[in-house]
C-alpha cells in the first residue's frame, strides 16, 4: 500500500463514520420528538405525558450536542494527523531532550491531555445547561472544577508511568514486544478493577454502609438465594452531583461490592430495588462481566498484533501525515484511528450486550417479581428522562440496553 492510498482510505473512513454518527444522532432526536405526544400504552400507568415530552426534549438536546461533538472530534483528528500537530509536538519535545522514551511519553500524554481539554466545553454545557434545564444537575461549579482537578492528578499518576513502561516494552523486548505489552495491559486492567473501588472512587464520592436494616436483610436473603458473596452493601452520595439513579457492582472475587446511588433508593420501593439488584446478579450468574473482560483482552491482543505489522511500514506514518517512524508515533496513531476501523462492528457488539441484558432480566424474574422489575425499569426511564421511542438504527449502534418497549414486552411472559 502507498502512503497516498492510505491517506485516501483514512479520509474516506473518517468522513463516512462522522456523517453516519451525525445522521444517527439526528434520527434519534427526530424519533423522540416525533413520538412525544403519545405515551406508549405499556408505560401510561407510570409515565405521564409531561414526563414523556420531557424525555423527548432531553434526548433531542443531547443528540444535538452529540452532532457538534462528532464534528469537533473529527476535525481534531485531522489536525493531529494530516494537519501536522503530532509532528509539531514531536519537534517541541525533541528540542527539550534527546531521550526518545521521554519524548515519546510526553508526546502521547500531550495528545491525551489535548483531547481531554477539548471535551471540557461539551461537558460544561451538558452539565450546566442541558442537565440544569431538565432538573438533573446538582453539582456546583466549584465541585465540578474540583472533580476535574482530581481527575487530572489521578490520570497523570496512573497514565504517565503506564505510557513510559508501555514504550519501554515496545522498544526493548524484541519481536514479541506486542505480546509482552498485551500481558502488561491485561494485568494492569485487572489490578485497576481491584484498586478503583478502594482508593480512587472514594476521592470523588462518599460510600457509607447501608443503614436501612430491613432492606439490608432482604438483600442478604436474595444474595444467599443467588449464591452470591459480596464485601458489603454501600450507598453512594450520587445526589451530590445529579438526580439520576443507578446501582452497580465493583471489584471481583470475594471483594465485590454492591453500590446503590442514594437517588435510586429514594425513587424505588424495597421490592423494586430487589428486582434491580437481581438483574445485576444475573450478569454475574451468566458470567457477562468475565466474558466482556475476555473479549476486550482478545480485541487488544489482535490490535497489538496488527500494530506490530503496521509499525514497520512507511505508508502507515506518511499516510497519516506523520514524518518520523517511532514507537510512540506508531502507538498513538493506532489508538487514534482504531475506532474508525471498529465502527462498523459496533452493532454486533451492542447486539451482544443487549442479549446479555435480556438474559439478566430473565434471571431476575426467577429470584424476584417480574412486575417489580418492570415497574422499576419504567420508573427509571421516567426519572432519568430516557426516551421510550428511540430510533431503531441509532439504538442498534449505541444502545447497550434493549429499547424500552422491547424490554418491557419481553418481561410480560414472566408476569402472571
Amino acid at each position: 500500500m502507498t502512503a497516498s492510498t492510505f491517506t485516501a482510505l483514512f479520509l474516506i473512513l473518517l468522513v463516512i463514520t462522522t456523517l453516519i454518527e451525525m445522521t444517527l444522532s439526528y434520527r434519534q432526536s427526530n424519533s423522540a420528538l416525533k413520538n412525544q405526544n403519545s405515551v406508549p400504552s405499556d408505560f401510561k400507568e407510570i409515565v405521564k405525558l409531561k414526563d414523556h415530552k420531557k424525555a423527548a426534549a432531553y434526548t433531542s438536546d443531547k443528540s444535538k450536542l452529540n452532532i457538534i461533538n462528532f464534528f469537533i472530534q473529527a476535525l481534531f483528528l485531522l489536525v493531529l494527523t494530516i494537519g501536522g500537530l503530532i509532528n509539531d509536538i514531536n519537534s517541541f519535545y525533541s528540542s527539550l531532550t534527546d531521550n526518545q522514551l521521554i519524548q515519546g511519553a510526553a508526546m502521547i500524554f500531550s495528545v491525551l491531555i489535548l483531547s481531554s481539554i477539548l471535551d471540557i466545553p461539551s461537558g460544561l454545557y451538558k452539565t450546566f445547561v442541558i442537565d440544569e434545564r431538565y432538573g438533573f444537575n446538582k453539582i456546583t461549579l466549584n465541585l465540578y472544577v474540583s472533580d476535574l482537578f482530581k481527575q487530572s492528578i489521578v490520570s497523570t499518576l496512573i497514565m504517565l508511568p503506564m505510557i513510559l513502561l508501555a514504550l519501554w516494552i515496545f522498544g526493548n523486548l524484541g519481536d514479541l514486544w506486542w505480546l509482552w505489552l498485551w500481558l502488561f495491559l491485561s494485568i494492569f486492567n485487572v489490578l485497576m478493577l481491584a484498586i478503583y473501588p478502594l482508593y480512587i472512587a472514594p476521592l470523588f464520592n462518599k460510600f457509607k454502609p447501608m443503614e436501612d436494616i430491613k432492606l439490608k436483610n432482604k438483600i442478604e436473603i436474595l444474595l444467599k438465594k443467588c449464591g452470591f458473596e459480596s464485601d458489603g452493601l454501600f450507598v453512594m452520595n450520587g445526589s451530590l452531583r445529579s438526580t439520576h439513579g443507578n446501582a452497580y457492582f465493583t471489584g471481583y472475587g470475594n471483594a465485590k461490592r454492591i453500590v446503590f446511588f442514594d437517588t435510586l433508593l429514594e425513587k424505588l420501593n424495597h421490592s423494586e430495588i430487589l428486582a434491580v439488584l437481581a438483574h445485576e446478579l444475573g450478569h454475574f450468574a451468566h458470567n457477562h462481566v468475565k466474558k466482556r473482560i475476555v473479549f476486550l483482552f482478545l480485541i487488544s491482543f489482535i490490535g497489538l498484533f496488527v500494530l506490530d505489522v503496521l509499525k514497520t511500514n512507511d505508508w502507515f506514518y506518511l499516510g497519516l501525515g506523520v514524518e518520523t517512524q517511532t514507537n510512540a508515533n506508531a502507538l498513538i496513531l493506532f489508538v487514534l484511528i482504531s475506532p474508525l476501523f471498529l465502527f462498523f462492528i459496533r452493532p454486533l457488539m451492542a447486539s451482544y450486550s443487549r442479549k446479555n441484558e435480556f438474559e439478566a432480566d430473565e434471571y431476575a424474574c426467577k429470584f424476584s417479581s417480574a412486575k417489580d422489575l418492570r415497574d422499576s425499569l419504567i420508573k427509571l426511564y421516567r426519572d432519568n428522562a430516557s426516551t421510550l421511542t428511540p430510533d431503531a438504527i441509532y439504538s442498534s449502534f449505541y444502545d447497550s440496553h434493549p429499547p424500552a418497549l422491547k424490554r418491557i414486552n419481553a418481561l410480560k411472559k414472566f408476569i402472571s
